[in-house]
């Protein structure tokens, strides 16, 4: 049996971690001594791995949740988890097409702000100036929006 400490060295993990984990439900194999203290036998400490592992995926603790109780109901629940793997998946896949999205405006604005560093340019990043210059650069500013 392992403490906490052990459990944090032996899956990398923090301890903080471990204790989270274990009161949201995630380690049902986790025991407790008479003074209530976490004990993690060898299966506990593979529960661990794998909540570490769907955790770097960027899987939610709720997800989490589902998956680990999918599988203490067994085998059975094989193609639930599958079902749920490819929408986390898809869920990633969305999120990378947003980054991509944030990376080509980033993209834009360090090709402004290089401009505006060898003066082809006036600073048009600083809401300071947008009035004195918007009628120059009328395009680079955010239309109001209209609520409805």
């Amino acid at each position: 049996m392992h403490t906490v400490k052990e459990a944090a060295q032996i899956t990398g993990l923090t301890e903080h971690a471990i204790r989270f984990y274990t009161d949201k439900g995630l380690v049902p194999s986790v025991q407790r001594n008479e003074n209530n203290i976490r004990l993690f036998d060898e299966e506990s400490i593979n529960w661990l791995h794998g909540i570490k592992c769907l955790k770097q995926s960027g899987m939610p603790i709720e997800v989490i949740k589902m998956y680990i109780d999918l599988c203490l109901e067994g085998d059975s629940t094989i193609p639930q988890r599958y079902t749920l793997m490819m929408a986390h998946k898809e869920a990633a896949l969305a999120k990378l097409e947003e980054a991509k999205l944030h990376v080509a405006h980033l993209e834009e604005k360090t090709v402004l702000y290089q401009a505006i560093l060898e003066n082809r340019s006036p600073d048009t990043t600083n809401p300071a100036n947008w009035g004195r210059i918007q009628h120059m650069h009328g395009d680079v500013f955010y239309k109001a929006s209209r609520t409805v």
